[in-house]
């Protein structure tokens, strides 16, 4: 009897991408039965063709990645169609809810109709992208195509609850900040890789620190202001964070100098503060963080400016869900009104599914940054770790400003929570980001296995006499 023939490398990868994205369709599926039988007493009707959609999904995926980024990372993808399904049973269930006590229409549909259009728009930059590298020749149109896009909403945006993030497109709205922390990360990877020993070596040591130069402090500097610029004229605070944050970040990791990560909190504070203080509409989402609870006050008694209650709806949701939760579909998110639907949809996650399902979200949020992290560790050249790094910053970033805003940490920002939130643009951008994620696995993984392969030939018997 013939033996098995040893799966490669890339095929041992895949293998285990393939049976993590079993485990994917099972949990989204009994998840979004659970729901169903929660809330109605039935299954839902619509649960077969949501499996076969989940199915479908991760089987074009696992297929286009194993044609063309055969050696990637094989929890990148499972990690990403995770958090993905996970949206899409949260939003089935909001959906219920939202239609009962509201009115609402239904937004589940749409977001499975962006999900194909994500998944497709990361197999193609898969399949084209050949390599990451080829994207440091076009830096610099890269950050001036950002830079337009992050100004746009400023003079051609929707204001809509307050802050000017969206832009109307044949009918359609777009959010360009979630392109534009894509476009930062591989500006900053290209310039970094050529300024980066600049912008390490030179400085005088203060209080035991080396501090950069004033000639080298003009990257920051300039990064700072646009920042500033999108907080006061588009009263985006999670953008202008996440803009400056990742920049921060990988000049950290590019020059290994702690005098820009101390440099960038200060000046960081510095605008949060002024313009927190300053502009009414941050400095409403101030005044709602410091007290939450004061919406509940005689309305003569409330502090001023303090309008939403949805901070503190957030608190009792999260209370209410305690270490386990009311269980998937028992519990009342929808009180949240229209935000359960984007960065309050992790209040439906502690409420239904507890401080341990919340948990676990959480840590698959890390599971992927972690994953990011690594890669950077082993690609072999500067612009993919550095890129890596950006792109993982990014999400880990984006998550944590949205975590702590409706935990209470942090004033809210309005951003939304990768994958889970309802939102086409968010979810295309976050699937381009697995997309590079992947391409530059895949790259480093290869360039390890060629060197694998390659023979080392010991010195003639002479020379080593």
């Amino acid at each position: 009897m013939r033996g098995l023939r040893p799966l490669t490398a890339a095929g041992a990868r895949r293998r285990t991408e393939a049976l993590l994205l079993l485990f994917v369709v099972a949990i989204t599926v009994l998840g979004h039965a659970s729901a169903g039988l929660a809330m109605n007493g039935v299954l839902p009707e619509n649960l077969a063709g949501f499996a076969v959609s989940m199915t479908l999904l991760s089987l074009v995926a696992h297929l286009g990645v194993r044609r063309f980024a055969a050696y990637a990372d094989p929890l990148v993808l499972p990690l990403a169609m995770l958090l993905t399904g996970l949206g899409l049973v949260l939003l089935h269930r909001l959906d219920q809810g939202y239609l009962e006590r509201y009115g609402s229409d239904a937004v589940a549909p749409g977001q499975l109709l962006w999900s194909v259009v994500g998944v497709g728009a990361c197999l193609g930059v898969v399949a084209l992208l050949r390599d990451h590298r080829y994207l440091q020749r076009f830096i610099y149109i890269t950050m001036a195509v950002a830079l337009v896009l992050l100004i746009a909403p400023a003079f051609f945006g929707a204001d809509t609850y307050g802050a000017k993030r969206w832009i109307i497109i044949a009918g359609m709205s777009l959010q360009p900040g979630e392109f534009v922390k894509i476009m930062i990360a591989v500006f900053f990877a290209g310039y970094l890789v050529v300024h980066r020993d600049t912008l390490a070596l030179a400085g005088r040591r203060f209080l035991g620190m080396r501090m950069p130069p004033m000639r080298q402090l003009g990257p920051i500097i300039t990064v700072w202001i646009v920042s500033l610029l999108v907080l006061v004229f588009e009263r985006d605070l999670g953008t202008s964070l996440l803009f400056f944050g990742v920049f921060v970040v990988m000049l950290y990791v590019a020059t290994e100098r702690t005098s820009w990560i101390v440099t960038g909190l200060l000046m960081a504070s510095l605008g949060a503060f002024v313009v927190g203080s300053t502009e009414p509409h941050v400095k409403n989402r101030v005044q709602a963080w410091l007290n939450p609870m004061g919406i509940f006050l005689p309305e003569g008694q409330r502090p001023p400016g303090l309008t939403s209650e949805q901070s503190a709806q957030a608190l009792f949701s999260l209370g209410t869900g305690g270490i386990t939760g009311t269980g998937l579909g028992q519990g009342s998110p929808e009180m949240i009104k229209f935000a359960g639907r984007s960065d309050f949809i992790l209040t439906s996650v502690g409420e239904e599914l507890g401080l341990a399902g919340l948990m676990v979200v959480l840590l698959l949020y890390g599971l992927l940054v972690q994953r990011g992290l690594r890669m950077a560790l082993g690609a072999r050249d500067p612009f993919g770790k550095l890129l890596a790094v950006g792109l993982s910053a990014g999400l880990a970033l984006q998550v944590f400003i949205v975590a702590g805003g409706v935990t209470g940490l942090i004033p809210l920002t309005g951003k939304a929570i990768p994958f889970l939130a309802s939102g086409g643009s968010s979810l295309l951008a976050n699937w381009i980001m697995i997309a590079l994620l992947l391409r530059i696995s895949d790259s480093a993984e290869r360039s390890r296995e060629a060197d694998a392969r390659t023979p080392v030939h010991e010195p003639p018997a002479a020379l080593v006499a």
